[in-house]
């Protein structure tokens, strides 16, 4: 069975740090690619961030860049986002995701992804 479980979530103010973890079980991550995506109620699941285990090629939204950053712990089969500057318009439901590696995968987008965790909440006052 694979899972993936988010952790790290929180209430910070603008302008702080926040670092989320996503540990994967029933897989091992090196061979697939690994993002983060995050939903507001009410609107589309948006992706944020992605990683490729095998080059550590990443993509970032626009509006993240230079701000979020992903990594990989193969070791621990666990994906990371830190996130810092965080700004209100950051605040959602952050969700883990993996595609395995296959021709025409990609982890931008909700809809190429094969697994998904259940969510931790990010909240950021002003």
């Amino acid at each position: 069975e694979v899972q993936l479980a988010e952790s790290g979530g929180g209430l910070v103010q603008a302008g702080g740090s926040l670092r989320l973890s996503c540990v994967a079980s029933g897989l091992t991550i090196v061979d697939y690619a690994m993002g983060w995506f995050r939903q507001v109620p009410g609107k589309e699941r948006e992706g944020i961030a992605c990683i490729s285990s095998s080059d550590g090629t990443t993509w970032y939204r626009d509006s993240v860049k230079g701000r979020f950053t992903i990594s990989l712990d193969h070791d621990r089969d666990t994906a990371y986002l830190q996130m810092n500057s965080l700004k209100p318009e950051d605040a959602a439901i952050y969700y883990c995701a993996a595609v395995y590696k296959r021709p025409g995968a990609q982890c931008r987008t909700s809809d190429g992804m094969d697994y998904w965790g259940k969510g931790t909440l990010v909240t950021v006052s002003s």
